[in-house]
């Protein structure tokens, strides 16, 4: 890992962002719930993007990808686990936490990793 303090500190702007977007498309989430849910896909998506673009240079492995990406889906968990499931307002089940948001932020490590790879593959001149 390239800077632990620079990972935690993206990983937390990684769980801000979706949440900045979540809130302004809140009221969508019970009267278009798909639209909500595709802008929320996209928006973790881009976040990941964009952040690891920030983070991971050229030549950086896949397994420091993954590792990245998998750091910044632990933060997203454990600042949503008391907002969403312990006494917050969301009051959702484990269950329900995992297919409705744990579930998208899968591809957090997918994205980072996935950059890394081409990273390394640019490095390589491939």
């Amino acid at each position: 890992m390239r800077s632990w303090k620079s990972a935690v500190g993206l990983g937390i702007l990684m769980w801000v962002l979706p949440f900045a977007v979540a809130f302004l498309v809140f009221p969508f989430r019970d009267s278009a719930r798909p639209l909500f849910e595709s802008v929320m896909a996209v928006t973790v998506t881009a976040s990941a993007v964009l952040l690891g673009l920030r983070y991971i240079r050229p030549g950086a492995t896949p397994g420091e990808g993954a590792l990245l990406g998998v750091v910044w889906l632990i933060i997203s968990v454990l600042i949503d686990a008391p907002l969403m499931l312990v006494g917050g307002p969301m009051q959702m089940t484990v269950g329900a936490y995992l297919m409705d948001i744990g579930l998208t932020y899968l591809t957090i490590p997918a994205v980072t990793w996935g950059l890394a790879l081409a990273s390394r593959a640019g490095a390589r001149g491939a």
